[in-house]
């Protein structure tokens, strides 16, 4: 039990060290970056401690939030547990000289490292219940990221982010309440024999497709990703490599535990994650050839990964006992695409940290006369397109060859149909690897190979040499490094990395050695390649204006096709109002319909023979005594009559009146509420009897 306190020591560390960071930084100047790098290192070395000394461990905090915190360890939570903490160590070390002249570095620092401790909490979690707590405490915690300049767009930014991370939370929360009820826990190691147990397969789709809702949110999939495009480019560039790699990769987290778990082998619920997979890969490609940001090409680039990653994750289950290359590929990509983009998004944090500037044709020939950042952008660059001998390769190497066994599979068991739409699916994945070549491409070819249209800004930018210091240099050489080894040694290095995911997506059979650098694959990669080529030879002619060294990218995404604007801000803010503001108003109608008709026929109103003008008997009594104490008490004394006396009776009246005004106000809100209590009390009951009917 004291080896495993580390598992709770990991998530209560950083945020521990949040506030002290925040504190000395508040009275020290320096103090709270020095403070967060140490913290960030120390977060590495004791994961990598909890790896090397505990293993593999178990821990249950009892009575909290009512179900208790589950934690574990294993090969899964060991590779993502280490790489979250090594991203945060190596963002925290770039951090120190991008915020060196910004505001806010306290609060930056705090919300950076209580984020690191609610993402190892979401890596820990042994059960889904313990996931949500986290994965909600980092959502908002991240929110700061992405406000942080407090500048309007990105206050929008921000509030589109929350917006969708607090409705795909609470529906996620509704699908986490179904699949207690029909399992009874929600213990990830029990959740698959409880699945198989159960006779409600429908009300297992509905909690699961809840939960990928909750979770597909935050992993940035089509259609949720709304937020993702916005955030990246006005949060800091540390910070967006921490969105675009760890935080996308906690929603995949999600969807791997639930698809692993409750619907292993399920072809169904595959071809659901399958499509959505392809959606997202081919549309977020596509945003990122139209755009002329830096960052927003990368946060749409790290769109159509999350794609890829769930097209693997969907074919592991349709795949079914052949599933491996799926399994291993899917978590090799959510770890090649995790450590690409914590390098592309600190270069870009480089130029943003010297430029103030992210637009193509401003940062035009910057890189021209910098080694450093000219090959450590073309590690991340050849390594997210799938060339050879770098890691992505690897990655999508796996998920094209599961691709095409399903399409045998099908194949083989008649289905010509299902085997023609695995065809087809195949092309999209590589005409859509094609598009991340050309759109990679485009932005090395833009800041390190072109020009600046301006030679006097290009003269500055050559000359300038001291654009970066030397822990920013180590951050970004260093996870570099990692991109080569892993691409260079697949056997070797990445092969026995693949082996840590078999436990946590509930894979135990064979898997053949890949050929990596066999002719089959090295073809599928060629033919990537090549539709890259020609899809970039596209872009030069219809997407930019003017020739070499005046060559100006043109911005072609139509402004109005924003899913936002389009479609979400009228439908939850105009639409849905609108509708049930409708329902309400005809509910409340009838209701008074229904009592001026009982009022007129059953209860209908007797005459009063001798009806007051005002108040009631009471007040007219009492009024009326008091009126006659007072004309007593005058005649004794004798005083005149003032001129404008108001009577007892009247006064009694007004205050009865205004008690019976405030009376009929609170009522009426009673009622109101009383009766959105019914309709949701009456779509309940409408919804167990449905059950109890059916099921």
């Amino acid at each position: 039990m004291a080896g495993e306190m580390i598992l709770l020591i990991l998530v209560l560390f950083p945020m521990t060290m949040a506030v002290i960071t925040y504190v000395v930084g508040s009275q020290t100047k320096g103090g709270s970056s020095v403070l967060a790098i140490a913290a960030g290192g120390m977060e590495f070395v004791l994961m990598a401690g909890a790896v090397l000394a505990l293993g593999r461990g178990d821990l249950y905090v009892p009575q909290v939030c009512g179900m208790g915190l589950h934690f574990t360890l294993e090969g899964f939570r060991w590779v993502y547990g280490l790489t979250a903490a090594f991203m945060w160590m190596m963002t925290l070390l770039f951090s120190k000289e991008y915020m060196a002249h910004e505001n806010h570095k306290e609060r930056y620092f705090f919300f950076q490292l209580m984020t690191l401790g609610a993402v190892m909490g979401v890596f820990l979690s042994s059960d889904l219940f313990t996931t949500f707590i986290f994965f909600e405490i980092m959502s908002f915690t991240s929110y700061v990221w992405v406000a942080q300049e407090e500048t309007e767009e990105a206050l929008q930014a921000a509030g589109t982010y929350l917006a969708v991370a607090v409705i795909g939370g609470l529906v996620l929360l509704m699908g986490l309440f179904l699949l207690y009820e029909l399992l009874g826990t929600l213990e990830m190691s029990s959740l698959l024999l409880a699945a198989e147990n159960c006779e409600n397969k429908s009300g297992l789709y509905i909690a699961g497709v809840c939960a990928l809702v909750g979770f597909g949110a935050k992993a940035g999939a089509f259609p949720l990703h709304i937020w993702l495009p916005k955030a990246h480019p006005v949060a800091p560039a540390p910070a967006s490599a921490l969105l675009s790699g760890i935080l996308t990769k906690s929603g995949v987290f999600g969807i791997l535990a639930v698809s692993c778990n409750i619907f292993l082998q399920d072809k169904s619920w595959g071809m659901l994650l399958f499509i959505l997979g392809l959606l997202t890969m081919f549309g977020g490609a596509l945003l990122a050839i139209f755009s002329v940001d830096l960052k927003r090409t990368l946060a749409c680039s790290s769109m159509s990964q999350i794609g890829f990653i769930l097209a693997g994750a969907g074919m592991s289950c349709i795949l079914e006992e052949g599933r491996g290359l799926a399994v291993r590929g899917t978590f090799l990509h959510m770890l090649n695409h995790s450590l690409i983009k914590l390098v592309l998004f600190m270069i870009a944090g480089v130029v943003v940290m010297n430029l103030h500037k992210l637009n193509l044709n401003e940062i035009q020939g910057y890189g021209r006369r910098k080694p450093f950042l000219k090959f450590t952008f073309l590690a991340g660059a050849l390594g997210i397109a799938g060339i050879p001998m770098f890691n992505g390769y690897v990655s999508k190497t796996l998920l094209h060859e599961s691709i095409l066994e399903g399409r045998m599979l099908f194949w083989e068991a008649g289905n010509s149909s299902a085997a023609a739409f695995f065809q087809f699916s195949e092309w999209i994945f590589l005409i859509s690897g094609g598009m991340t070549a050309a759109y990679m491409t485009k932005l090395y070819v833009s800041i390190f190979v072109e020009e600046n249209k301006s030679l006097a800004v290009q003269r500055e930018y050559d000359e300038k040499r001291r654009y970066l210091g030397i822990p920013g240099k180590l951050a970004i050489g260093g996870s570099a490094v990692i991109l080569l080894v892993l691409g260079f040694f697949p056997n070797l290095v990445t092969d026995r990395i693949a082996d840590l995911s078999h436990e946590f997506m509930n894979f135990s059979g064979e898997v053949h050695k890949v050929s990596y650098f066999g002719l089959e694959n090295l073809k599928g990669a060629f033919i990537s390649l090549l539709i890259g080529v020609i899809i970039y030879i596209l872009m030069l002619k219809f997407l930019t204006e003017g020739g070499r060294g005046k060559r100006q990218y043109k911005d072609c995404w139509p402004k109005w096709f924003d899913l936002e604007y389009l479609i979400y801000r009228p439908l939850l803010l105009k639409i849905l109002p609108f509708f049930f503001g409708v329902i309400f108003r005809v509910l409340d109608s009838m209701v008074d319909g229904i009592v001026l008709f009982l009022r007129k026929t059953v209860y209908r109103d007797r005459k009063i023979p001798h009806e007051l003008s005002e108040g009631s008997v009471f007040t007219h009594s009492l009024g009326g005594c008091m009126d006659f104490m007072r004309s007593l008490k005058r005649r004794i004394l004798k005083r005149p009559v003032p001129e404008h006396e108001i009577s007892y009776a009247h006064k009694l009246a007004m205050q009865r009146e205004k008690i019976m005004e405030t009376n009929t106000i609170i009522r009426r809100s009673l009622s109101f509420g009383l009766l959105l209590f019914y309709v949701g009390l009456v779509f309940t009951l409408i919804y167990l009897t449905w059950r109890s009917f059916f099921f």
